[in-house]
């Protein structure tokens, strides 16, 4: 991940949160006050996140000290203390909603995502996301992805060509949109194709697509199609699968299945920050 859009990210999202000045902490406590955060899980997961509370901590003040107690994709059970900040009260306090939004949602993410790749039960086939993350936070939600042990697919619209059916319906054809895009491209522009139909998979093929995607199509149909695919053609699922039926694809010999629902649908995971004051200053 790009540490420097990563930090510019973080420092939007505090900006956002304490605006010019914490009205409640400000007036509360002297800077000269320090205390620890403690932020510990509720139940149990999979973490993503130690960087977000290491950098968010530093950019409201360089001398916070962070202790993260568990590495990205760690296993942690309910009371887990996941992490401890030390510094003035102040810091900790504004710091701390933004950190465990950020940590909750990540955590989420990739705990859903341990969840199904231990559900499709076959290490042969890599999970990937989609574009379905939220507006704001692709690079860290699909951070979060990794974590959990699946794999990335494209980051945005510049990654590679994936010719969908709107883009085949506006052409006329699928396999006229793939010409035209190789005429328009370099050789190092992979194009992927979106298929319904046994028919459009054919015609993929016979088109020289580098990647072919079955899309919304059941298990016994993309077995029975994939005998006519070259194995130099990478081959990817995607549409109406769920954790509940993630497993009928176990069986399948394809390369990649793409799932939205890891991170349209996750829910956070619940944890708690607790900060207590410090008798002496400890950075």
């Amino acid at each position: 991940m790009n540490r420097i859009k990563r930090l510019d990210k973080l420092k939007e999202f505090l900006i956002e949160d304490i605006g010019d000045y914490d009205v409640s902490t400000d007036l509360l406590f002297p800077d000269e006050q320090h205390g620890v955060l403690r932020i510990t899980a509720k139940e149990k997961g999979i973490f993503c996140g130690g960087w977000v509370v290491t950098d968010s901590y530093h950019l409201l003040n360089e001398k916070v000290r962070t202790e993260v107690l568990i590495q990205d994709g760690e296993e942690f059970q309910p009371g887990t203390c996941l992490a401890e900040v030390y510094g003035p009260m102040t810091d900790l306090l504004k710091g701390e909603r933004v950190v465990l939004n950020c940590i909750q949602r990540l955590s989420g993410i990739a705990t859903l995502t341990r969840k199904a790749v231990q559900a499709l039960g076959n290490p042969k086939i890599r999970l990937c996301d989609t574009r379905k993350t939220t507006p704001g936070l692709r690079m860290f939600e699909k951070e979060a992805v990794r974590a959990g042990g699946g794999y990335n697919h494209r980051f945005g619209l510049y990654d590679a060509v994936l010719l969908k059916d709107n883009h085949i319906a506006f052409y006329g054809s699928l396999t006229n949109a793939v010409q035209h895009i190789k005429a328009k491209t370099s050789h190092m522009v992979n194009i992927e194709v979106e298929t319904e139909t046994d028919e459009q998979v054919l015609e993929a093929v016979n088109a020289g697509v580098d990647a072919l995607m079955f899309d919304n199509r059941l298990p016994e149909d993309i077995e029975r199609m994939l005998p006519f695919i070259p194995e130099t053609i990478t081959t990817e699922v995607s549409g109406g699968i769920t954790l509940d039926n993630l497993s009928t694809y176990r069986h399948l010999n394809v390369d990649y299945i793409s799932l939205g629902f890891l991170t349209h649908s996750v829910r956070s995971l619940d944890f708690s920050a607790r900060a207590v004051l410090m008798k002496e200053e400890i950075l």
